[in-house]
């Protein structure tokens, strides 16, 4: 069990751990390559790109991501995160605004697309689409490569976060 999860795990990150959340509206992954940004924004239409990474301008993938950005027309969005560190109430509304504003299609990334990238797409499903909370906290899962085990995994900050947030979101109403 522990070989497949492994495998799994690896599988994920070399294919780019790219996922839809939503059709036409926004799309996760890990960090992406220059082709791989030319590839979403041909096959997706990405016109934004929110960076969790933050700015970076001595790291290679950063000042490769602001030139192919740049060469492709592309807003590029920096917005610092940790996912051993749990993001504060006032963070996710500044996120969840910034989300809400950004010119659609999105494509929101991180290192490994798993962690803050998860936690991302749970703030945008719930407080801009109107996703239910329990739908939404999906995107904080193996499915993606987060693992959220508490005191074994670093990234369970994000987790924590996210059961934070929801006290203090306003409740989405169940579909009828």
């Amino acid at each position: 069990m522990g070989l497949v999860l492994a495998v799994y795990l690896v599988a994920i990150q070399l294919t780019g751990n790219f996922a839809t959340v939503l059709t036409g509206e926004l799309y996760r992954s890990n960090q992406p390559t220059p082709a791989q940004i030319t590839g979403y924004v041909a096959n997706y239409g990405i016109k934004t790109i929110v960076n969790l990474r933050g700015s970076k301008p001595n790291a290679t993938w950063y000042q490769e991501e602001v030139a192919t950005a740049r060469a492709l027309g592309l807003t590029l969005i920096d917005f610092d995160m940790s996912a051993n560190r749990e993001l504060s109430v006032d963070e996710a509304r500044q996120l969840a605004a910034l989300l809400r504003d950004a010119p659609k299609p999105l494509l929101i990334h991180c290192r490994s697309g798993s962690d803050r990238t998860g936690l991302a797409s749970a703030i945008y499903l719930n407080q801009v689409a109107n996703v239910d909370e329990e739908t939404a906290e999906w995107q904080l899962s193996l499915r993606f490569g987060h693992i959220g085990i508490p005191f074994v995994s670093p990234a369970y900050a994000m987790d924590e976060s996210w059961e934070r947030l929801e006290k203090s979101f306003a409740p989405v109403p169940e579909a009828s």
